[in-house]
């Protein structure tokens, strides 16, 4: 989304961003066979260059940000030098490819065509114009957004198993995909509507036809505005559209060329946009400048549907009334930021069946600023490539949907879903209500964050700014190929606030890079039906942060399978494709692991007698004996040692504590593992006790309840360290 912020820098070790996974050979981006309903359905197919014919180089799989692969659909595309080619195989009737690619920064040049081995008079001009996007201000980017999308008629029917290559002319050319389609004649004039050339347009693209698509809007309130298949070039935007329709012949004749559509504040609505393309010339990210197809509001009951929208910042930034708008079938391309936000004061949008591709920030965002975004949806679209930020993000807003959405390749800064409390700046919404998550799929999702230094998963919930206290339900989720988690809960901003109320019923996950599950956040969560194959290192990473801010509990609901493990070290983060490290036997296992307790007193909760800091402690409930403090070790471990600390500091006196050790692998059946005895912590001899555990001793779940304490009227420890050795 649009913005500036300095996120929370997490001070942990890095991972080598660097993941070695397959990608699809033929990518026909429409609903996938694993989740029938997921994505758009499109009038193109699209093949992945990779899995073409080539003389060239093939680059990638790579997922290191700020290289050319790593931004690639699939993780991978083909570099061209002259006289090299890549050669499709047609994999549907056609008359028109679109090719995404790449040409180093400062070159422009063409691809010659080649259909069957002829090559076509025609060619595809190709620039660095629109790429190579730096945005300093956004803490964490590097320069991005390397591909830019061109298109062509082909001017003859190609067929299923014909061959179109392309070659080089002039300049270097990574060609990453190639989308064939075949494309409709043009629509003919509606009856009674008005056409902007009658009113001087030029459809040469010479002339500025700014005051005729005024003029032919004035003439045709209540009825439709006509755009004939041309090139119409505007210089300034268009206010006070309202009660009219705006349409054209079809998004590859019909081209109106600027960089501000419509920008208004405010509308009485019933405006109707279809079936045309709207091509900017932004090659920056301005965010203090309107450069939209729609900036502002369009006003209730309208609809934007049929659009080729490109080389824009935003493709829209809704602000102001647009309850009920409907936003549907449309291709938005190459944005430097946004592809749609609905930036508060969304009532009843709908916006479904859309195709994205290289976006510079959110694909699609709702952002409650001012005003909740309310009962309000994205459903059906197909993201691909948003490469600094999130495939689709919820920040705050009340009863959301998102649903049946396929997004795959996200890169820096971004998961394929995020449902947030991340506010930017006040007045700010919260999540509230149900948040419904449901039938999505997410291909190669999930980004190391350069400002955390760790990653962030492909499904995202985040406290950033404040507890999560809505209802999330998260159901009938496919994600593959995530390069690091599948699904996370992370409170961003560093403040530990909890993330709660959250369900996962029914998932799939192959092939995830590191874990099924990245709990870093106080709160709990419920798991039914989640199944995973070939995960990465482990099944669940649970290490909430800050350490002392709270346990986050996982609930088995029953029908889970596959990602039964713990990764057993708070301390590092796991790598893509490594396994549970074997612990070292003089290893504290019990720090910073997530601690619960029958009860605290003020400030001084259970984390704090795991955090690693002996100076600050956990306190029970006072004068409520017994009380118990219970740490879950993440795996099972033959512990054969307990140190129990109290603060060092001399103002702590003598005291004797009454403790008795329980121990459980499945953290519901307990067993005594040492009964009651008095502990003597005296500041003298550092106020620490040692405990230690019979041979055959084997716990996940450690448990030290306290019945008497000589010195206060409740249980306490500064420190519960747990070893392998006696």
């Amino acid at each position: 989304m649009h913005r500036s912020t300095t996120r929370h820098v997490r001070r942990m070790p890095a991972i080598g961003a660097t993941v070695a996974l397959a990608a699809g050979m033929l990518v026909t981006l429409a609903p996938a066979a694993h989740a029938a309903t997921a994505g758009a359905s499109l009038p193109f197919t699209s093949v992945e260059a990779e899995s073409a014919s080539t003389t060239g180089t093939r680059i990638g799989p790579d997922y290191t940000q700020g290289t050319l692969a790593s931004e690639a659909s699939g993780r991978q595309a083909v570099r061209l030098t002259a006289g090299q080619r890549v050669e499709f195989t047609v994999p549907r009737a056609s008359n028109a490819v679109n090719i995404a690619y790449s040409v180093p920064d400062g070159q422009s040049g063409a691809l010659n065509v080649y259909v069957n081995g002829t090559r076509l008079a025609k060619t595809l001009p190709v620039t660095s114009k629109y790429s190579y996007v730096d945005t300093g201000w956004i803490a964490g980017s590097k320069t991005h957004h390397f591909f830019d999308n061109a298109r062509l008629l082909l001017g003859q029917n190609v067929q299923a198993g014909d061959k179109v290559a392309f070659e080089p002319a002039g300049t270097q050319v990574t060609v990453d995909v190639a989308d064939f389609e075949q494309v409709a004649a043009a629509a003919s004039q509606p009856a009674g509507s008005v056409s902007v050339v009658a009113k001087g347009a030029d459809p040469s693209g010479a002339g500025d036809s700014t005051q005729a698509f005024r003029d032919a809007i004035a003439a045709a309130q209540g009825g439709t505005v006509w755009i004939p298949p041309g090139d119409y070039r505007l210089t300034s935007s268009l206010s006070g559209v309202q009660n009219v329709t705006l349409r054209g012949a079809g998004g590859w004749y019909s081209v109106v060329h600027t960089s501000r559509f419509v920008d208004q504040s405010g509308s009485s609505g019933n405006v109707h946009i279809k079936d045309f393309a709207v091509i900017g010339e932004v090659t920056e990210r301005v965010d203090s400048s309107p450069d939209n197809f729609v900036n502002g509001s369009l006003g209730p009951d309208s609809s934007v549907s049929g659009m080729w929208i490109q080389h824009m910042k935003c493709g829209m930034w809704l602000t102001g009334t647009n309850d009920d708008l409907v936003v549907e079938n449309n291709r938005i391309l190459d944005t430097t930021a946004d592809g749609i936000n609905l930036n508060g004061t969304a009532k009843g949008v709908r916006v479904r069946g859309n195709f994205l591709r290289n976006q510079g920030d959110d694909s699609l965002a709702m952002w409650s600023l001012y005003a909740p975004d309310t009962d309000s949806s994205f459903e059906n679209n197909t993201i691909s490539q948003p490469n600094l930020a999130n495939g689709i993000a919820i920040y705050g807003g009340t009863d959301i949907a998102v649903k049946n959405n396929l997004v795959s390749d996200t890169n820096a800064l971004g998961s394929g879903i995020a449902i947030s409390n991340q506010k930017f700046m006040d007045p700010f919404s919260p999540l509230a209500g149900t948040i419904t998550v449901d039938g999505n799929t997410l291909v190669r999702a999930g980004a190391m964050n350069p400002n955390w230094n760790h990653p962030m998963g492909a499904l995202r919930v985040d406290s950033y700014d404040s507890a999560v206290n809505a209802t999330v339900a998260i159901t009938h989720t496919t994600i593959t190929d995530s390069p690091y988690s599948a699904f996370e809960f992370v409170s961003g901003g560093g403040q530990g606030y909890p993330v709660r109320n959250v369900t996962v019923d029914g998932a799939t996950v192959k092939n995830t890079g590191t874990v099924v599950v990245q709990a870093e956040a106080q709160g709990a969560a419920g798991f039914k039906n989640v199944t995973a194959t070939q995960v990465g290192s482990a099944g669940v990473y649970n290490c909430p942060y800050p350490a002392n801010s709270g346990s986050f509990a996982l609930t088995d609901g029953g029908g889970n399978s596959g990602w039964s493990s713990t990764w057993s070290d708070c301390s590092t983060w796991p790598q893509p494709g490594q396994g549970n490290p074997e612990p070292d036997p003089n290893r504290n296992l019990a720090k910073g692991r997530p601690a619960t307790a029958t009860g605290s007193q003020d400030v001084y909760t259970p984390g704090k007698a795991d955090d690693g800091d002996a100076g600050t402690y956990w306190e029970s409930a006072n004068n409520a004996f017994p009380q118990s403090w219970t740490v879950d070790l993440g795996s099972s471990y033959a512990v054969r040692r307990l140190v129990l600390k109290l603060p060092p500091s001399p103002a702590w006196g003598a005291r004797t504590q009454t403790v008795t050790v329980l121990g459980s692998t499945d953290g519901s059946s307990w067993s005594t593992v040492v009964g009651p005895q008095g502990y003597r912590f005296d500041p003298a001899t550092g106020n620490t006790a040692t405990v230690s555990l019979p041979s055959g001793t084997n716990l996940r779940h450690l448990r030290l309840t306290v019945s008497a304490n000589t010195g206060w009227p409740a249980g306490q420890f500064s420190e519960v360290e747990a070893y392998l050795t006696s």
